[in-house]
Parts: C-alpha cells; sequence; structure tokens
C-alpha cells in the first residue's frame, strides 16, 4: 500500500508492540481532546454571536468528534490481544477505522469540490467576522499540534486508524488556513475568486489521502502480502542460518499492528528431528527479533522430499 503519502510506513526501527499500541491509544485520546476542546470554544462562540456559519463549524467539530471516538474505540478494539473467539487477534478492526475515516474525508472532499466549481463560476465576497477569524485561528494552532503529534505516532506504528483520523483533521486544518487565506487575498489583493481556487485544490488533496487510506485498509482486510523489501529481508535472515539448504512457500501479511509469517524450511534429510527443531527455533527467533511481536510458522522439510502438490518453489 507502492505505498502511498496518505498511509504511514512501518517504522524504520523496530518498535516493541505493546509500546506502538500505547503511542496509537495516546494519539487517537489526543484527538477525541481537541475534538471536545474546539467545541468547546464554538458553543461560547456561537452564544456570542449567533453566528449561523459558526453553529455549521460546532456541527462539524461534533462530527469530528464522533468519529474520534469511533476511532478511539478501534484501536483499543485491534490493540486487544487475542482470545478464544478470535484467535488472530483483532487487528482488522483498525483498517475498518481506517475505511470510516476515509468515507468522511471523501464526503468532505466531494462536498469542497462541487462547493469550489461553484464559487469559481460564481465569485462572491467572504463574510466572516472577527470572533469567527479568532475560532479559526485557535482551531488552526490546536489541529496543526495534533497532526504532527499524529503523523509522528503514524510513522512510527504504521497505523492505518491513526493515519485516517490524522487525515480527517487535516481536512479540518486545510480548510481553515484557507479560508484566511482567501479573506487575506480577497481584502488586500481583490482576489474574490480564489476561494474557489483553493478549495479546490484542498478537495484534491483531501481526495487523494482517502485513497490512500482505503487502500491500505482493503490490503489490510484482504490480507496483502507484506512489501518486497520486507519479503527480502525475511529471505535474508534464513537464509544467514547455514544450516537451512533452501526455503519456499513464504507467506505473509500484517493485522494491525501484528505481523504473521509463515514459511517452509528445507533441512538435511538424515538430521534428527531434535537438531531441525532447533534449527526452526533459531530462525525463528531471528524473525521476531527484527519484526517484533510477529507470529511466526515454520514447517521443516527433509531435502529430497517433494511436496505433495508438487507446486513448491525453492528460494
Amino acid at each position: 500500500m507502492s505505498s502511498s503519502p496518505a498511509v504511514a510506513a512501518p517504522a524504520a526501527e523496530p518498535l516493541d508492540v505493546a509500546d506502538a499500541a500505547r503511542l496509537m491509544r495516546r494519539a487517537t485520546m489526543a484527538s477525541v481532546g481537541v475534538a471536545l476542546t474546539l467545541i468547546a470554544i464554538k458553543i461560547a462562540a456561537y452564544v456570542l454571536s449567533g453566528s449561523v456559519a459558526m453553529l455549521s463549524s460546532l456541527v462539524d467539530s461534533s462530527l469530528d468528534a464522533a468519529a474520534s471516538l469511533a476511532t478511539l474505540f478501534a484501536v483499543h478494539q485491534s490493540t486487544a490481544p487475542a482470545d478464544r473467539e478470535h484467535r488472530f487477534g483483532h487487528g482488522k478492526a483498525e483498517a475498518l477505522a481506517g475505511l470510516l475515516q476515509a468515507a468522511i474525508v471523501s464526503g468532505s472532499g466531494m462536498f469542497l469540490l462541487f462547493e469550489s466549481v461553484r464559487r469559481i463560476l460564481n465569485p462572491a465576497p467572504i463574510d466572516n467576522g472577527l470572533i469567527g477569524i479568532g475560532v479559526m485561528v485557535i482551531s488552526i494552532v490546536l489541529t496543526l499540534g495534533l497532526v504532527t503529534y499524529q503523523q509522528r505516532v503514524a510513522r512510527r506504528t504504521g497505523s492505518i486508524a491513526v493515519s485516517g483520523d490524522r487525515l480527517h483533521y487535516l481536512s479540518d486544518l486545510l480548510s481553515n488556513a484557507g479560508v484566511i487565506l482567501a479573506l487575506v487575498l480577497a481584502s488586500q489583493f481583490g482576489l474574490v475568486e480564489a476561494d474557489g481556487i483553493i478549495a479546490l485544490g484542498i478537495a484534491g488533496i483531501l481526495l487523494h489521502g482517502a485513497y490512500g487510506i482505503v487502500r491500505g485498509a482493503l490490503d489490510m482486510l484482504m490480507d496483502r502480502e507484506l512489501p518486497d523489501v520486507e519479503r527480502a529481508r525475511i529471505i535474508e535472515i534464513v537464509k544467514a542460518e547455514p544450516r537451512v539448504l533452501a526455503l519456499h512457500d513464504l507467506r505473509t501479511r500484517r493485522s494491525g499492528l501484528a505481523t504473521f509469517i509463515q514459511l517452509h524450511l528445507v533441512l538435511d534429510a538424515d538430521m534428527k528431528l531434535r537438531d531441525a527443531h532447533g534449527i526452526a527455533e533459531a530462525v525463528e527467533q531471528a524473525l521476531i527479533t527484527a519484526f517484533p511481536g510477529a507470529e511466526v510458522i515454520i514447517h521443516e522439510d527433509p531435502d529430497g522430499v517433494e511436496e505433495s502438490d508438487g507446486h513448491a518453489r525453492r528460494i
């Protein structure tokens, strides 16, 4: 998921699963906190100004809070340990949260796309009182801090849910910044049409980002193989064990924070079972060191014995 900028890449340095889960929960709680803070500020601004535009912004922040609460629940669920009913864990709940966020951002992007075209065809002056501008500035500062923190967490954990939540708040950040920029361009340079042009650019950014989140979420739900670079790393680790003659049937996937690796080792046919088991254990530990928290399943095959399906290709 080549990868899209909207979807965080897995961390460059191995990160303990417990630490990654803790970072994800903190990021989602931070987003809920920011949303509730903005709701309180906008309620006060609406009471003082009576502005319908401010009421609309208040409703938007309420939807943000609802979406963030849904993501918080999904992250809590996805980081829960495996149980009797879910032997492989709950990691795919994160992908579902990513799809929800992508749907919200896509809806916002499409609305903004149509509205921007309308504004370009029919430019109109932007009316926004001092209270509205003040609220937007506060919103930009809080949201910028949140988005920056979410980006750092998403890069370290590779979390689709946090990436989707970040994209959601990035849409608010760009929209507010765009309104202020359009106000300046209209008031200082008479560029009334700038509002629609800026909105069109923001809509494009949001829809591109939503596409990346959807693609990443579907990759996880459909058990797509790990990137070629990571598969090559697995092969390199396995082949570093001198007693391994070859490997085949390498299968990988990722579900939330969990990585699953399955493969067959080809070993000396005359080797004792205890020795074969020891080699498999050594390879498994080496893989877990490189991919913290990974679940590794290794099957040992004696050299010279063809697989029953006849399709195994040695690596």
